[in-house]
């Protein structure tokens, strides 16, 4: 209808500008920048007794703004509600009906998303207008009374606790339980001994020894696990002869990786750049957003950022075909019959995330972009390419060496034809790990130079870092592709948590926060409780489950846990401990307070005195070096150790708790690992089960 003049609301002030561009004069652009209605702050907002209704209102600071966007309503004839692509997305939307009163206009309102913001995608998505999708909008206005509730329920206790404007999360006390399991599995663990034998041997025609390791007897595999086993196998190869037993060559393929979803990028970045969770997130959506691009606008450069499928267009298949055939050759294609597979996800409403043309380069745009924002596009645009290429081959040989009743084994692997990898590598990509002297075969006549026995201790899993984090709270189910980084901040900013280098590592708070709620709210830190909930959640954005179904079964639990947890905490409500140190400024004896990093030590005379400083707890445990007190300390981030009063004079410190308990076999220090002792001399390596008293 010629003179119509049409409203497009997004979310993003910074889209406005480009999608004006694409959409010309016809259409007017605006933004809602972000939520205009949300549950208010001084309130739960949830009426319990009416069929648990949340109670909206309009977000502090939003009136201009929503002003601004009623007269611009006034003067459109259509509204288009172009917010983002999921289910915060979908609620946004539905919120702008209600605060712009939109059905009251009259006018024409349609929902409208699109995957990238390109011109193409936008006028596509304006050819497919829609209803507002109900059963997306339930979804989250499920999530968001869920974790209300928790958080309004279950942070005053913690508050009156633990003495602290403390909070508890649905989703981050998971993750903080996920962490201090973790954390207690590193501490209990018992490093076990054993041992790898070498044997370096002369090839006769050859200048390169070969390097072969121990495998065991014949085909049956071996470990050495102690010295003694190790003396008695050394002595059973003296004067043996070693002669090849087979030589094998065969072809291995390493197949392409998937496209990015949200999850694997942060994993990714998180590893080959070094960002943070958030940062990932911040820089994608600048990405996302748009970029100025001389010549061409502000230009989107990548698809939509939270997203859980590996799906691609069919377009975007198309052009990185054509540019990988002009860039690498066909026959670094990847084949039709693999993409057939892939094909199974099609119904999937979102894309992997791709650069929106894969003709702009990370080097043509090099200029336009930060660093940062280089760095991620080039990895996304490396990573889409790849997973449109060949495989990767490598002929692997594999060589068996007997010395009388012991086998020894080496193995090789070399490019025969790099694929996907001459674009994109990860660290699991270990190529070339060992090189074959060349005339080895069955008739080599071999010599043993020596042989090289090394001791090694099992190593407990690692930390976890935001990439690991991430990674096991998708695989256990917990959370979504866009809850992932504000989760990891969350606990991080409470101080729950804290990073050394790329360790995520338990704060004394944390410790005190997880132990309550695992306590008094055993179910809603259970990770089994927490996966089902999502899968609810997914019910309901299908439309099978209906969202106040799971709200009246959750909330009678969580009423009855939190009416328990307030008589027993209110038995145990921590006081401030008096100590015997006198404050220095007035005479008072100070008290132990909780901080943002745990215990501190305060003036009771608070606020004449402002006095404060370090409280270090002993431990009645005396140094093994110069007979001092061994005290709880921290490290500027958070993470607890033990060290001794007399530093710096004295430098004992470890990561274990030391026992009063003396090792029986050297009278050593003896370390807590779980509900076991250890000797802290690897030497005497002396274990035993901790005394009951000892037992928490």
């Amino acid at each position: 209808m010629a003179g119509t003049k049409k409203l497009l609301i997004v979310e993003s002030p910074t889209k406005v500008k480009a999608i004006k561009k694409f959409l010309g004069s016809s259409y007017d652009v605006a933004a809602s920048n972000g939520h205009v209605r949300d549950l208010p702050k001084s309130q739960m907002g949830i009426d319990i007794e009416n069929d648990f209704e949340p109670k909206y209102i309009t977000i502090r600071g939003k009136g201009d703004l929503l002003a601004d966007l009623r007269k611009k309503v006034k003067k459109a004839d259509q509204i288009y509600l172009a917010t983002d692509p999921d289910r915060e997305g979908e609620a946004i939307s539905w919120h702008l009906i209600s605060a712009l009163k939109l059905e009251d206009t009259g006018k024409k309102v349609y929902r409208v998303t699109f995957n990238e913001i390109t011109k193409n995608a936008v006028k596509e998505a304006l050819k497919e207008p829609r209803e507002i999708d109900m059963n997306l909008v339930d979804a989250q206005q499920a999530r968001r009374v869920l974790d209300r509730m928790v958080g309004y329920r279950i942070s005053p206790l913690l508050w009156g606790k633990i003495k602290r404007g403390l909070s508890a999360g649905r989703v981050q006390s998971v993750a903080l339980r996920i962490i201090c399991d973790r954390e207690d599995e590193i501490n209990a663990f018992i490093p076990k001994e054993y041992w790898t034998l070498d044997a370096s041997l002369n090839i006769a025609g050859e200048k390169k020894p070969l390097v072969a390791r121990y495998y065991g007897e014949g085909d049956e595999k071996k470990e050495i696990g102690s010295k003694e086993e190790l003396d008695q196998l050394m002595a059973s190869l003296k004067g043996a002869k070693f002669k090849v037993n087979s030589v094998k060559k065969s072809e291995r393929m390493k197949k392409p990786p998937l496209p990015f979803t949200t999850s694997t990028l942060q994993q990714e970045a998180s590893r080959s750049l070094n960002f943070s969770t958030q940062k990932t997130m911040r820089i994608a959506q600048q990405l996302y957003e748009g970029i100025d691009i001389p010549g061409s606008g502000t230009v989107g450069m990548i698809t939509y950022l939270r997203t859980d499928s590996t799906r691609i267009s069919d377009e975007a298949i198309a052009a990185a075909g054509q540019y990988i055939k002009e860039a690498f050759g066909p026959e670094y294609l990847l084949s039709d019959e693999v993409k057939a597979k892939n094909a199974q996800k099609i119904q999937d409403a979102h894309e992997a995330i791709r650069p929106t043309d894969v003709g702009r380069t990370p080097v043509a745009v090099k200029d336009y972009l930060s660093r940062d924002q280089f760095r991620l596009y080039q990895l996304i645009w490396r990573r889409f390419l790849a997973c449109r290429m060949a495989a990767a081959k490598y002929e692997t040989t594999s060589v068996k060496i007997d010395a009388g009743s012991s086998r020894f084994t080496v193995a090789a692997s070399k490019t025969v034809f790099d694929g996907f990898m001459n674009v994109y590598t990860d660290e699991d990509d270990k190529i070339e790990k060992n090189t074959l002297v060349k005339g080895i075969d069955e008739k080599s006549s071999l010599s043993c130079k020596e042989l090289i026995p090394e001791q090694h201790f099992t190593q407990p899993k690692g930390h976890y870092t935001e990439a690991s984090l991430v990674h096991d709270l998708e695989q256990l189910g917990i959370g979504r592709p866009s809850t992932y980084a504000p989760t990891i901040s969350t606990i991080l900013s409470r101080h729950y948590i804290t990073k050394e280098g790329k360790n995520i590592f338990v704060t004394e708070l944390g410790e005190a926060v997880n132990k309550i709620m695992k306590e008094q709210f055993g179910s809603i830190v259970n990770v089994n409780f927490t996966a089902n909930l999502e899968t609810l959640l997914d019910g309901v954005a299908e439309g099978s489950v209906k969202w106040k179904t799971i709200i009246k079964n959750f909330y009678p639990d969580l009423d009855e846990a939190v009416n328990i947890a307030e008589k027993e905490m209110e038995k145990v409500e921590i006081a401030d401990e008096e100590t015997d140190i006198e404050c220095e400024n007035c005479g008072r004896k100070m008290v132990i307070k909780y901080g943002p990093h745990g215990k501190f030590l305060a003036c009771p005379g608070f606020p004449e005195c402002r006095n404060t400083k370090p409280y270090f707890e002993k431990i009645d445990v005396t140094c093994p070096k110069c007979g001092g007190d061994i005290v709880i300390k921290k490290t500027r981030k958070g993470r607890r150790y033990y060290g001794c009063t007399g530093f710096p004079d004295c430098d004992f410190m470890t990561w274990q708790k030391p026992s009063k308990t003396k090792c029986p076999q050297c009278g050593g220090l003896m370390l807590e690992k779980g509900n076991k002792l250890v000797c802290s001399d690897t030497e005497c390596g002396y274990v035993c089960d901790k005394p009951e008293e000892d037992k928490e």
